[in-house]
C-alpha cells in the first residue's frame, strides 16, 4: 500500500513542484523533481497578467452562497424529517426522484428559465441553481430523523418557537452532518465549471476552473505555469479534506449510509 500510495502521488508532486520552476526547467527532460531555482513568478503572473484574483473572487462568492443553500437544505430535511403534512412521503420521494436524472438533461430547461428571467450571464444566475441539492436533502433528512421528537415537543412546550428550536436545538445536534456537507458544497462550489462556462459569456463572471481552463489552452507550452494554476485549485481542497475527513466519514456513518 505505501508503494502504491507513493506511486499515486508522484503525479500530485510533481504538480505541487513544478508550479515553483521557471518555464525552462519545466520543460527540462528528464524532468526534476525538486526545483533547483524555486521562483514565485508562476504565481505572481496568475495575478497580476491574468485575471486570476477575478475568478477567484467569483468563486468565493459562489462558496459562500452554497453554504446559504446548506441552509436551506437543512431546514427542508428537518421538515421532511419532523414535520407531519400531506403529502410529505410523496414529495420526498418525488426530491429523492431528481437525484436519478443527470444534471446534464436539466441544464437546457434550467438555463431557458433563467434566460427568461434575465439572469443569464450575471452571478445570480451561476448561483441559483446551486442552493438546492436533493442529495443533501436527502441527508439532512436520514440525520434528523434519528432526532428524538419527544426533545422538540419538550422545546416547544416550553414555549420554543420553531426558527429558535432549528437554530438552537437542531443545527448543534446536527454539527455531523452539516460539517460533512459544508465541506461538500465547498468541494462542489469550488470546482465548478460546466454551469459558469454555460450561464457565463462574461470573463468576469468565471470561476477558478473555467480560468484554468482557458490557462491551459493561452499558454499551452508554458506547463509551470499551468501546474501553478492547478496547484492554486487543488491545494485548497486537499488542505480541507485532509482536516475534515473524519467529519466526512462520521457523517455519513451517522445518516444511515455505510
Amino acid at each position: 500500500m505505501i508503494i502504491g500510495g507513493i506511486l499515486v502521488s508522484i503525479p500530485f508532486i510533481w504538480m505541487i513542484t513544478s508550479a515553483f520552476k521557471p518555464e525552462s526547467e519545466a520543460l527540462r527532460i528528464p524532468p526534476t523533481i525538486l526545483p533547483e531555482d524555486p521562483t514565485l513568478d508562476n504565481f505572481k503572473h496568475l495575478f497580476t497578467e491574468l485575471n486570476f484574483l477575478v475568478y477567484l473572487r467569483n468563486t468565493l462568492i459562489i462558496v459562500a452562497f452554497s453554504f446559504v443553500g446548506l441552509l436551506f437544505n437543512g431546514m427542508a430535511g428537518y421538515g421532511f424529517a419532523k414535520f407531519a403534512f400531506k403529502g410529505r412521503e410523496k414529495i420526498f420521494y418525488l426530491v429523492l426522484a431528481t437525484m436519478m436524472i443527470p444534471g446534464q438533461v436539466t441544464m437546457i430547461p434550467v438555463y431557458l428559465l433563467l434566460n427568461g428571467m434575465g439572469l443569464t450571464n450575471t452571478l445570480p444566475g451561476i448561483i441559483l441553481p446551486g442552493l438546492v441539492a436533493a442529495f443533501s436533502i436527502f441527508l439532512f433528512r436520514q440525520f434528523m430523523s434519528t432526532i428524538p421528537t419527544d426533545l422538540i415537543e419538550a422545546a416547544r412546550l416550553d414555549g420554543a418557537g420553531e426558527f429558535y428550536i432549528f437554530f438552537r436545538l437542531i443545527i448543534p445536534i446536527a454539527k455531523p452532518i452539516f460539517a460533512v456537507q459544508g465541506i461538500l458544497a465547498f468541494i462542489g462550489a469550488w470546482n465548478s465549471f460546466l454551469w459558469p462556462l454555460i450561464i457565463a459569456n462574461d470573463e468576469s463572471l468565471y470561476t477558478l476552473s473555467v480560468g484554468l481552463s482557458l490557462l491551459q489552452g493561452q499558454y499551452g507550452n508554458n506547463f509551470a505555469l499551468q501546474m501553478a494554476g492547478a496547484a492554486f485549485m487543488v491545494v485548497p481542497i486537499i488542505i480541507i479534506f485532509a482536516f475534515f475527513q473524519k467529519y466526512i466519514v462520521e457523517g455519513f456513518t451517522m445518516s444511515g449510509i455505510k
